[in-house]
């Protein structure tokens, strides 16, 4: 199975030392949730932007890691490969040396050398060549890394194929997901059980198929076979309606969410015409620039039409649901970016890594 690699560009030097345990510096304590939408890529971004903050604030103070993961079985009940490589690929083998300690879900790890503190400015990973014949079963290695815009597959994370007949409880969603049942983009309740990928598409009865999800954002979330570029929406949208997650919260919470960079109060999108969020989504969740709004088509049209045709369905009888759209652009564009054979790299199937804030 091919790894996901990690490089920076920041040459590397030991510096620092472990102080004897009578005058050890306190300790800068990190956690973090590997929650269900953060595949490998955002995940390993955003714990590299919090080592990298944290030695900016506090340089050299002593850093250990608490790293914890929600949901990412595989399909026999262990950690799925995202979080396999989080886990032994990225923690403990590129962020260990830039801490004193490292918690994982498996070990407590104590550094054996001194803790680095030339932490690198960027990260970059890169990915190893899709094989000619990929194809879209769990087990290879294409899946995890792109989406085969030619073939349409649908890609689901985890088993299609089981004897479950009905969608499982609420109380069991929320389990595989390590939280109470409230939506996971806004926090509220009650909550629906949402399909990630839909069951008219091929979804499965799965619990890891099922986000918990309002009813405001089931109905926005997206109808699309790519389960990946599901749960890439719901982390997009997680910080897009951050503000909504305060309603109830305390004077003094707001106050503390705003001073480090928080929306404490929902923005009200509800007038926004339909293609104008369209292109709204296709900026802040794909990445399109103004350049590829003017470079659309006929041709892209037709690979649009395509693509919703084979690949969307359709969700509490909405017509027009604008992330179900917005991905089928994305994709439609890709397909035509690979028959053209257009040099570069390809716009990647969900780039979302948190970009803060989404205006």
């Amino acid at each position: 199975m091919p790894k996901k690699k990690q490089r920076s560009r920041k040459s590397q030097k030991a510096s620092g030392g472990r102080r004897p345990a009578a005058t050890r510096e306190k300790a800068v304590l990190i956690y973090h949730d590997m929650a269900v939408y953060e595949n490998f890529e955002r995940c390993a971004r955003r714990l590299f932007e919090v080592l990298r903050n944290a030695e900016s604030r506090m340089p050299g103070k002593p850093r250990h890691l608490f790293l914890r993961v929600q949901g990412h079985r595989n399909d026999v009940g262990g950690f799925d490969r995202d979080a396999m490589e989080i886990i032994r690929n990225f923690a403990m083998e590129f962020l260990l040396p830039y801490l004193t300690e490292l918690t994982t879900p498996f070990h407590t790890l104590g550094n054996n050398h001194p803790q680095r503190n030339d932490v690198p400015d960027e990260l970059h990973i890169s990915y190893p060549e899709a094989p000619e014949d990929c194809t879209d079963s769990t087990d290879g290695p294409g899946p995890g890394f792109w989406y085969d815009v030619n073939l349409l597959p649908l890609r689901p994370r985890g088993v299609t194929e089981n004897d479950r007949k009905t969608a499982p409880k609420l109380a069991a969603i929320a389990d595989y997901l390590g939280m109470d049942p409230a939506c996971l983009v806004c926090w509220a309740t009650p909550v629906d059980r949402a399909h990630a990928v839909p069951s008219s598409l091929g979804g499965s009865m799965d619990v890891r198929n099922f986000a918990l999800l309002c009813s405001d954002h089931h109905r926005q979330a997206p109808d699309i076979a790519d389960a990946e570029a599901f749960w890439a929406w719901v982390d997009y949208a997680e910080i897009r309606d951050s503000g909504s997650k305060w309603d109830g919260a305390a004077p003094e919470v707001k106050e503390w969410v705003r001073a480090h960079g928080g929306r404490t109060e929902p923005k009200d999108r509800g007038e926004t015409a339909f293609m104008a969020a369209v292109r709204f989504e296709l900026q802040h969740l794909y990445g399109w620039a103004d350049a590829d709004f003017e470079n659309m088509s006929w041709d892209l049209l037709q690979e649009y039409h395509q693509v919703l045709e084979a690949a969307t369905g359709r969700h509490f009888g909405v017509e027009k649901k604008v992330a179900t759209h917005a991905w089928a652009y994305h994709i439609a564009r890709r397909r035509l970016a690979k028959r053209k054979g257009e040099t570069g790299p390809l716009p990647p199937d969900h780039p979302w890594t948190g970009t803060w804030p989404v205006p």
